[in-house]
This record gives C-alpha cells, structure tokens and sequence, in this order.
C-alpha cells in the first residue's frame, strides 16, 4: 500500500495495539538525556565533506532505539551514533553502566533541588497566610527559622557539588 502512495521504502506506521508492552519502557535519566543532548550538539560541521565512513548494522530493535533517541534531539540517527562515537572514543561519554563521578554530582544536585522545592512551598504557604492577615500556626515561627537554617545549609552544599563539579570538569578538559 505504501508503494500505491508514493512513499516507496517508507513503512507505514501500526498503532501498537499491546498497551502494556508500552508501558514496561523505562524512563530516561535527565542526566543521560542532558549529556546526550550536549554529545550530540557538540560535533562542529567542516568545510569539507567527510569522506571516510564506517559501516555498522543493527537489529530492528537496537534501530528502534537509535531513532527513539535521537529524534527528541532533532538530529539524524546517523548523526546521533557519529557524535556518541566520536565523544566516547575522546572520553567524553562513558559506556552503559559506567558512571563517571560527573553523574554522582548530578544527581546529588537533582536530590537537592527536589528538597529545596519542597522547603519553598512551605515558606510560600506561610507567607501567604502571613500577608493576607491570617494568624500563624504555633509553630510557624519556629518553622521559618528552621527553615533559614536548612537553606543555609542546603546553599552551602549545592556550592560544595558546584565546585566539586567544576573541578571534576577542568581535570576532564584537561585530558
């Protein structure tokens, strides 16, 4: 039917019809999405056409998953395997389950900034209550000064994993 539309090669697309098969798919880390992402970007066009080429096969499978990655970045999934290959062969990605301490940093920054949201919404209902005339809780005050304190406290380690982050990134560069 594809050939009598005028899309020859072209598959035509099924609805999947197994919706629990669909739903055992594993979401992404935002981390793994963020440095692909930045993998991907980074590989500069040249004034010349590249001549040299590797040829590879795959799977249906391991294609389905070429393309359901690089589609959410907008780029071709040839460009998408050049560019993990080319960052991966100059050390700037590792191989599956090989987690660099810059994964570490990440997700510890990520645990935080999930807590530091939670203290915000508590600061932000007190101080709702607080500016349209209503009366605290017994215990509200002693909540806004703890509250200062675990921010204080929050601040100082998210620049401790900044820096530390920061650190780990130059010695990268370096190599």
């Amino acid at each position: 039917m594809a050939e009598g539309l005028g899309h020859q090669g072209v598959p035509e697309q099924d609805d999947p019809t197994d919706v629990s098969a669909s739903a055992v798919v594993p979401l992404p880390r935002a981390a793994d999405q963020a440095a692909l992402h930045r993998v991907a970007r980074r590989r500069e066009r040249q004034t010349e056409q590249r001549k040299e080429r590797v040829d590879v096969r795959y799977s249906v499978d391991e294609k389905t998953d070429i393309l359901g990655m690089a589609q959410p970045l907008n780029i071709a999934a040839a460009h998408y395997v050049g560019a993990v290959v080319m960052a991966h062969v100059h050390g700037d990605l590792a191989l599956p389950g090989q987690r660099t301490p810059l994964d570490d940093y990440i997700d510890e920054l990520n645990a935080l900034r999930a807590q530091i949201t939670h203290i915000g919404r508590n600061i932000n209902q007190i101080t709702k209550k607080l500016h349209s005339g209503g009366h605290p809780h017994p215990g509200d005050s002693a909540l806004l000064a703890q509250t200062e304190r675990t921010l204080t406290a929050a601040g100082a380690a998210v620049r401790d994993i900044a820096q530390a982050a920061n650190q780990a990134v130059s010695k990268k560069a370096v190599r």
